[in-house]
Parts: C-alpha cells; sequence; structure tokens
C-alpha cells in the first residue's frame, strides 16, 4: 500500500527527441512448418507471410514516436530495397529520417523464420558501417540537437556511432539529456551521459563484475562518479532493472506478464528512459515508466512498439494497486478500476489524528464496494476550517499512515474546502460520510444523486473521537472528529 505511485509520463506533444545509432530491418517469415525436410532434420514451412519491421535504432525511434514525441532518427542504409522499405515504415509512422545511404552496401537485415508462434530460424546480413558514413552521419548530428529535448544513441557495435563522446558532448553543448543503449565499447565511451543502459551481460563484459550484487553495485556507483554519468540503469530481463546513481541505488523488479518474445524490449525501454528525462522527469521515475513499458514489449511478438495510450492504461493498472496518489495518478487508476467494471467508494476528511473510530469507519466503507478512495483536506484547507492551531500532523504524513490500512485502496489530497472538484472529476458509485451527520449535511450528496450514485452514512464509533483526543492534550476544542 505505501510503495510510490506509478508516475505520469506527461503530453510529449512539442517534445524533439534526436535518435542516432545503428539501423536494422527485422523481417519476419511465417507460415505452416509442414513436416521434416528428406534433405537435412529441419522443418520445412511454408512461407505465407511476409513482414518488415523496424529494428535497432530504428525500433527506438518508432517506440519514440509511438509514445506521442517528435523523432529525428540518423543512421545509414543501403542503397537497397531493404533500405527503402526501412524508410518508408518509419515516415509511415511520423519519423523524420536522415540517413547517409550507401552505394554497395546492404541495410542491416535481421531474417526470422516463423512457426506456431516459435522462432525457427535468424539470418543476420550485415557488414561494418563504413567509416566515412560514420563520420558523415556524425556531421549531422549538431543541427538536429538544437532544438532538441533529449539524445538517444543505439549503439549496435555496427560501425554508426564511431565517436559517442562527441555526440554526447554536442548534446550537452545543446542543453539536451542523452540516453546510450550500449553493447561492448568500454562504457568510458560514453562519458558525461545522463543514463547509460547496458543489460546485465554488457555490464558485466563492461566492468569484470560477476554475480555478487554487492561488487556489482560498488562497480556501477564507481562508473558513475569517473565517467559522470547521471545514473547507469543496468536491465536483468525477467530479474527486472537496477538504477545506480552515485549515491543511490534502487532495484525494480520485473512486472508478473507472460513472456512471449523478448526482441526489442530493451529499444522500447530505451525510448520510454529518453522521453521521460527529456520532459524532466526524475531519473527513477523514468525507469519505472520503462520497466512497465519493456513489459508490454515482451508480451507481443518481435520488434514492436509501446503507443502512449498502451503505456498510460499499464501505469494505471500499478497505480490501482493502492499508495498515495496525484490527482491526475488518481485518474489513470480510476480509469483501470471502472474498465474492470469496479465499484468506488469515496470519503473525505482531514483524518488529523488516526484513532480506532477512523479505522473501523473506513472498514465499513470498504466494504460497500470494490474500491475506496480517501481524500484528505491539505494543511491549508485544515487550518482554514479548523484554525491556525491545526492540523498536528502534516499531509504527508496523514496520508502516509491512511495508505498503509488494509481497507484504503487510494489516497489523495484537496487544497479546496470541500471535495467536491474531486467527485465531479472522479464520479464514486458511493459516497460515505461517518459520524452524526444527516444525509442532507454530507457536502457533494446533491452532486452524487444527480447522475444515480449512492449517499451513506455510517455509524459513528462511541468514545472516539479527534476532539476528545486533542481536548484532552490541550488543544483548542473542534467540532469535527475527522
Amino acid at each position: 500500500m505505501t510503495a510510490a505511485a506509478m508516475p505520469l509520463l506527461p503530453s510529449l506533444r512539442g517534445l524533439h527527441a534526436v535518435v542516432f545509432g545503428d539501423l536494422m530491418l527485422d523481417r519476419y517469415w511465417r507460415g505452416e512448418a509442414r513436416g521434416i525436410s528428406p534433405e537435412a532434420p529441419v522443418p520445412v514451412v511454408a512461407v505465407g507471410d511476409v513482414e518488415d519491421r523496424p529494428g535497432g535504432a530504428a525500433n527506438v525511434a518508432l517506440n519514440v514516436a509511438s509514445l506521442g514525441a517528435r523523432c529525428t532518427l540518423l543512421g545509414c542504409i543501403g542503397k537497397d530495397a531493404e533500405g527503402a522499405a526501412l524508410r518508408s515504415i518509419l515516415e509511415a509512422a511520423g519519423v523524420t529520417c536522415d540517413f547517409v545511404e550507401i552505394d554497395r552496401w546492404p541495410t542491416t537485415l535481421k531474417l526470422r523464420v516463423v512457426s506456431q508462434q516459435q522462432q525457427l530460424l535468424r539470418n543476420d546480413f550485415e557488414s561494418p558501417a563504413p567509416a566515412a558514413a560514420a563520420r558523415e552521419l556524425a556531421a549531422r548530428a549538431s543541427a538536429h540537437l538544437a532544438d532538441a529535448a533529449v539524445l538517444l544513441v543505439a549503439d549496435y557495435d555496427k560501425g554508426a556511432v564511431a565517436d559517442p563522446a562527441a555526440l554526447i558532448q554536442a548534446a550537452n553543448a545543446a542543453g539536451a539529456a542523452s540516453v546510450v543503449d550500449p553493447k561492448f565499447k568500454p562504457l568510458s565511451s560514453y562519458a558525461g551521459a545522463s543514463v547509460v543502459k547496458p543489460n546485465l551481460r554488457e555490464f558485466e563484459f563492461a566492468t569484470g563484475a560477476t554475480g555478487d550484487v554487492e561488487a556489482l553495485a560498488e562497480a556501477a556507483q564507481a562508473l558513475c562518479r569517473t565517467q559522470g554519468f547521471g545514473a547507469l540503469v543496468v536491465t536483468a530481463g525477467a530479474d527486472g532493472l537496477t538504477v545506480v546513481q552515485e549515491t543511490h541505488i534502487h532495484h525494480l523488479p520485473a512486472r508478473q506478464v507472460e513472456v512471449y518474445d523478448v526482441t526489442g524490449a530493451g529499444d522500447t525501454a530505451a525510448a520510454v528512459l529518453g522521453v521521460a528525462l527529456g520532459v524532466g522527469l526524475p531519473v527513477l521515475d523514468c525507469a519505472r515508466l520503462a520497466n512497465v513499458a519493456a513489459s508490454l514489449a515482451v508480451a507481443k511478438s518481435g520488434t514492436a512498439a509501446v503507443s502512449g495510450p498502451e503505456l498510460a492504461l499499464a501505469a494505471a493498472q500499478e497505480s490501482a494497486d493502492g499508495g498515495v496518489l496525484s490527482a491526475d495518478q488518481l485518474a489513470l487508476a480510476v480509469a483501470a478500476s471502472r474498465q474492470a467494471e469496479e465499484r468506488i467508494v469515496f470519503t473525505n476528511g482531514c483524518f488529523d489524528i488516526l484513532h480506532a473510530g477512523h479505522v473501523a469507519y473506513l472498514e465499513q466503507a470498504r466494504r460497500l464496494g470494490d474500491r475506496l478512495i480517501v481524500a484528505v483536506n491539505s494543511d491549508a484547507s485544515v487550518a482554514r476550517i479548523k484554525g491556525p492551531e491545526r492540523p498536528v500532523n502534516t499531509l504527508a504524513r496523514r496520508m502516509q499512515v491512511l495508505a498503509g490500512l488494509k481497507s484504503v485502496d487510494w489516497v489523495v489530497s484537496f487544497d479546496e474546502d470541500t471535495p467536491e472538484p474531486l467527485l465531479e472529476r472522479f464520479r464514486p458509485h458511493v459516497l460515505v460520510k461517518g459520524g452524526d451527520y444527516e444525509r442532507q449535511q454530507v457536502v457533494g450528496a446533491d452532486l452524487v444523486a444527480s447522475y444515480g450514485g449512492e449517499v451513506r452514512v455510517l455509524d459513528r464509533v462511541e468514545d472516539c473521537s479527534t476532539t476528545a483526543i486533542l481536548g484532552r492534550l490541550g488543544y483548542p476544542d473542534s467540532d469535527n472528529s475527522m
């Protein structure tokens, strides 16, 4: 209950992200496996469907665009049908493509043969990008970074990212954040990056630290200090990810989902890290959103983009697990709850000193539905209502205690004197109040009744009141036990 709520990804309209790196075309041949070949002990697949998808840095760019940001992609392609197909798919998705086209060089192609949802074979067609093409590509980056919020470097060690340090310096000079998804270059190559996102295998290769969690953490923090990284985000598949900063370490477990295909999940995580950092979210919040997005990607077949609405809904489902939420976070949680056809109960109060009467009352309220929202007056609101000596406990402490109750699903604050704006926004099925109220005295009762909701007044627990407790402590009299 007391876990931090899933952050919201703000609107990305107007955010410009530049993606730089190795481009690939992922081609899928799908069909029915019809027995074993008489020529060799391999299955014979009758190919009935051919699909092309962007891969590598192109998949990062596709995810950025799907999330709603403006995206410019820099990379190398050959003057061939695969390069033309890659450009066509990306431009149709709204990605601005600034490609260096190379004569007599093949666009990197990953050809996968799939039958009955199983990948049977992958053929790679590739060669390193020529050094001259990599230099030309790098020379184009500064112009695009001039109005960019973030640079994402997808370095697959295929030649396009020849001098990552210069790219990061250019981003820093332009005031843009930088997120790097590395492979096997030394991590010192990315000095000064805002976030570097290796997977566990890549991190162990780079540092030589293996197995021992404490050794891994120590190595990661040392890198943050010596290389000027804002953070390292080390991904470990089903084991989640770890966010390492110079003075803090946080581990985020993976979401429990049915894994269909892990292809491209790292690209999705990098894209979300980048755009979230670009809009100014703290690194830990960026990583939490990336963790959710990766769980969505592995539930899909092949390289696949995650859209903004998909991520918002998944974040809502995470928030639905409970805790202290902002009003916007609660809106997502309520939307997910309504989609599940759950009955929402709402109550409100100051809850300055939580006592047995409150606990019993909230337990009764929770039994009236599937989800209980507790709206809490802010400190300023309490002072206006009850006088300058109140509240005794700050808003943060009052909300934390309420969130720890088994009966409470979501806790939200409001600064007005009444919760009517929240009632109007969330329209609960049941509005509950406890104590010596008549129905007509319950604030918001008419509003809730107007849309067909129910208003309930619960019995108060005798000999339990904040007023009595504060009186014994010498506080001024109060006329409301909540």
